[in-house]
């Protein structure tokens, strides 16, 4: 990161949330509905928890208490890397389960992982593509696995692999985005990966751009930095099609485990009908971007 915290992409994001203000409409209100319907399977809030990882330091066995309070919320559960005895354990909680895996530079071990998420019975599987250099541009290395960048033709060979949908985390561009829906992705997760290069565009600034190149053939997701109700509505609004949250809910899944993880999904929730019903949005289908207006000044 630059020295004087500048280019902090975190906080950046964190700006641009903030400087998008909400219009109030009241007549003809009607109450909210936030269910949905994903890859053939209906949840009841857009709110999902986001591709974590390693969470046994926050609380025992704490991807699969999470993977609970997804499912006890009604809501999509996303796993970030882990080994395939924890995606196991996670499915089998009934949490349906969209698995993010790293572009190893081996691919062989990333065809395995496709072909174990599908025998475990995510519900999607997919790859988180911004993972594969460092901040000097060599080659990452996560937990002693090199990665390396995928080309297009790589991902159609996984997107072939796969029996079930396929999904491209990490597009910050329109460039990606055609890319992606070249290669047969099915998803797509709009992110930054909370920081990994400074100065990176806020995902709601491109997701219009993005949703321009998408259309309506495969949902959009976004990530990076949404902590409140409001911050899911605005996504919502300017059009995708559910967001992912992560680290609000690492304080309840350490205090109260699944438990606390399905209430805070659903006090989000809660508080983003508040937001749907004072604007005019009946339901998911029915959000309206014109309710967002910018900051002045």
């Amino acid at each position: 990161m630059d020295e004087k915290g500048w280019g902090d992409s975190d906080r950046i994001t964190r700006e641009y949330f903030d400087s998008l203000l909400l219009e109030m409409r009241h007549l003809d209100g009607r109450k909210p509905d936030t269910s949905f319907s994903l890859y053939g399977e209906s949840f009841s809030t857009p709110v999902m928890t986001a591709p974590l990882s390693h969470l046994d330091q926050v609380h025992e066995k704490g991807m699969v208490e999470l993977a609970k309070g997804a499912a006890r919320a009604g809501a999509v559960n996303w796993a970030g890397m882990g080994e395939d005895d924890e995606l196991w354990e996670i499915t089998q909680t009934g949490a349906k389960t969209i698995k993010i895996i790293k572009p190893y530079a081996d691919n062989r071990l990333i065809f395995d992982k496709i072909e174990h998420a599908a025998k475990c019975g995510v519900l999607a599987v997919g790859m988180d593509i911004d993972h594969a250099f460092d901040v000097y541009g060599g080659y990452d290395c996560v937990r002693g696995y090199e990665m390396k960048p995928k080309s297009r033709e790589e991902i159609m060979e996984f997107v072939r692999a796969s029996s079930v949908p396929f999904v491209i985390k990490g597009i910050l561009s329109e460039r990606d985005a055609y890319k992606s829906l070249e290669a047969g992705a099915r998803g797509l997760v709009i992110s930054h990966h909370h920081g990994i290069m400074d100065y990176a565009v806020p995902p709601l600034m491109i997701l219009p751009d993005i949703l321009k190149v998408t259309g309506e053939e495969i949902p959009v997701f976004v990530d990076c930095g949404i902590t409140t109700a409001a911050d899911v509505f605005k996504a919502l609004a300017l059009g995708a099609t559910a967001v992912c949250v992560g680290r609000v809910l690492l304080k309840p899944l350490e205090e109260e485990g699944a438990e606390g993880v399905c209430r805070e999904i659903g006090r989000i929730t809660g508080k983003l009908k508040g937001f749907m019903a004072k604007t005019g949005c009946c339901d998911l289908s029915h959000m309206d971007k014109t309710v967002i207006r910018r900051k002045f000044g």
